[in-house]
């Protein structure tokens, strides 16, 4: 079983040589497709045997199969940049490797690093997520903020965590909350998708009621509160910028 790693970017300079290092032993193939950063990502991958290719960014669901469709083995794993193989996921591929799979797709769960800390609970783990899968069996599909991949193969489960690093200040999530919001928004208006005012007040509530106090966020400390708050005003962002 050999095995392509599939990767997009996009200025990940502070984070791809990591996703990189945590593939070696374990990739037979790395592909990166990269919107034309502009930071030194490009010179960073030219330091590992990668294929680079530069290909303007086709929205996240589009540059995924675009980047799949690059790669030349039976077997893909489909990484972000920001995220690495914990030990225990590097063994469990491995093992597949020398192998045979059971299954033709494996799910794995994504534990995140939220400004230096671990977030082991919240509604940001056990986030499972299809990432290692044979190439003529999945796609990805979805929208765009919430792209995954689709099969109507059994799926199998490993143990092992990827793990993401996912913001390094507070300023940075909310940078990017609303960027991811503008999207979301976006899309919602196509789909005729309402806000009626209910929602804008209902809605983050409850969304920081489930993510603190069901899925045990208030287990993760002050890093799982912000993690919390923020996610609800995120949704209070999306809900407005609808309205």
């Amino acid at each position: 079983m050999k095995v392509s790693v599939s990767i997009i970017t996009l200025n990940e300079e502070k984070n791809i040589a990591r996703c990189l290092e945590s593939l070696q032993g374990i990739a037979d193939e790395i592909v990166v497709v990269d919107s034309y950063s502009t930071d030194q990502t490009k010179q960073i991958c030219e330091k590992y045997q990668v294929k680079f290719i530069e290909q303007n960014f086709l929205g996240y669901v589009a540059q995924k199969n675009f980047a799949d469709a690059q790669t030349k083995y039976d077997w893909i794993l489909s990484l972000d940049a920001d995220e690495t193989l914990s030990e225990k996921l590097r063994t469990e591929i491995l093992y597949l490797k020398q192998n045979t799979p059971s299954n033709e797709a494996y799910q794995m769960p994504r534990l995140t690093n939220y400004i230096g800390k671990w977030i082991k609970h919240t509604d940001w783990y056990t986030d499972k997520k299809i990432r290692l899968y044979k190439k003529n069996i999945a796609k990805w599909e979805g929208k765009d903020l919430h792209e995954q991949i689709a099969t109507q193969v059994a799926i199998g489960t490993l143990k092992g965590d990827i793990l993401h690093y996912s913001y390094y200040s507070i300023s940075q999530h909310i940078t990017q909350l609303n960027k991811f919001t503008d999207i979301a928004a976006k899309e919602a208006q196509q789909r005729g998708k309402k806000a009626p005012l209910f929602k804008v007040f209902l809605n983050p509530l409850w969304k920081f009621i489930y993510s603190y106090f069901l899925r045990l966020g208030f287990l993760d400390g002050y890093k799982g509160f912000l993690v919390c708050a923020i996610s609800a005003f995120a949704t209070f962002s999306k809900y407005i910028k609808i309205k």
